[in-house]
């Protein structure tokens, strides 16, 4: 990927740029974030990496290549496989799970298509009702996905939007069955490995955990307090591969995997996904759905994996995630515009990420 140092030579105004920066220091002197890194490109050249603040709790800085787990962005991108197999036509999205995944047929959910994992309208829960407990008892993955095979459902599918990671488990599942490998070494294949991203990956790379951003954990959480063993920085959790939380990766790297997405599956000369397929999970796909009501469709503008639109200043064609550890991208077709904001502090980033995100999308000339 291109690196330039001057904002002006992509078409950013460089004292808006730095007053992004500036909003990101302010928050780290401030304690309320202990790091950050920022990548921003435009038209697939990017202005460097900013680092801020720290990396561990013990004060190493945070350095362009940091790894951070990124949380919920892991979503759309795991999303991306599924799309992979819609392509090879081994799958396609109207298609039921049990067909894929028969015992998931309990308790009337035999109508939940992989659309409706796709835009969070399957009716499945975020989470299995026993998270907690599973997650301190290091329970393995198989055991989340045949958890949510028992449950029922919270509404019937296609009827409401609801945010779901199970979702996402089960979409893992029916890679993991057609392909017959899991699904990290799925990952790998089709996206990070042939786009040479050596740093990205589903579940921890051992050799790689010293550059492994710490995450300042808050006192309660739902990802496990600082006292337990089952929290975003143990060895369980980053070992564990969650489909809809578990990648790690950099800034740069991250920006790269955004490229994909906004430039038609195509990056620098190497293609991972048609043009097709990323046109389907950049468009909103719930304002299509005849049984979704039209506040939901308003509210909650969903295309596969992706949330679409959102933002103060980007374009209603942009699409983005967030993450519950301090993270959060976006990318705006309008503006050719990638913003890729990586902290380590998850208390103090809710604040700070719409408005570094404003600051950059009006940072453009």
């Amino acid at each position: 990927m291109k690196v330039v140092q001057d904002p002006a030579a992509i078409g950013f105004s460089a004292e808006a740029m730095a007053g992004a920066c500036g909003i990101i220091q302010d928050a780290v002197e401030r304690d309320d974030v202990l790091g950050a890194a920022l990548q921003v490109s435009r038209h697939g050249v990017a202005l460097p990496v900013a680092c801020f603040g720290k990396r561990t709790l013990e004060g190493a800085p945070i350095e362009e290549d940091t790894i951070f787990l990124i949380a919920s962005i892991s979503k759309p991108i795991v999303c991306a496989a599924v799309l992979h197999m819609v392509e090879q036509g081994r799958v396609c999205l109207d298609d039921r799970v049990v067909q894929y995944v028969p015992e998931f047929g309990a308790k009337g959910k035999e109508e939940v298509t992989l659309r409706h994992l796709l835009t969070h309208t399957s009716g499945l829960p975020d989470m299995i009702p026993e998270n907690h407990a599973y997650r301190a008892a290091h329970r393995p993955l198989g055991d989340f996905v045949a958890r949510v095979c028992e449950l029922a459902l919270n509404f019937q599918p296609g009827t409401r939007v609801s945010y779901q990671s199970m979702g996402i488990a089960m979409l893992g599942a029916i890679v993991e069955r057609l392909a017959g490998r899991a699904l990290p070494e799925v990952m790998d294949q089709v996206l990070f490995a042939p786009l040479a991203l050596l740093d990205t990956s589903l579940g921890r790379q051992e050799d790689r955990r010293e550059r492994e951003a710490e995450i300042r954990l808050p006192q309660m959480s739902d990802a496990g307090g600082p006292d337990s063993d089952w929290h975003w920085n143990s060895d369980y959790w980053r070992n564990f591969a969650a489909p809809w939380g578990g990648m790690l990766t950099t800034a740069g790297e991250l920006t790269m995997l955004c490229r994909v997405f906004l430039e038609g599956g195509e990056v620098d000369g190497t293609r991972v996904l048609s043009r097709a397929a990323v046109a389907a999970m950049t468009r909103d796909q719930t304002a299509a759905m005849a049984d979704l009501p039209a506040g939901e469709k308003l509210r909650q503008c969903w295309g596969l994996g992706w949330k679409i639109g959102g933002g103060d200043l980007v374009s209603r064609r942009a699409f983005g995630h967030g993450g519950a550890t301090g993270t959060e991208v976006w990318a705006d077709p309008e503006s050719g515009v990638t913003c890729v904001l990586l902290t380590n502090d998850p208390g103090g980033a809710g604040a700070l990420r719409p408005r570094v995100g404003n600051a950059v999308a009006a940072a453009v000339l």
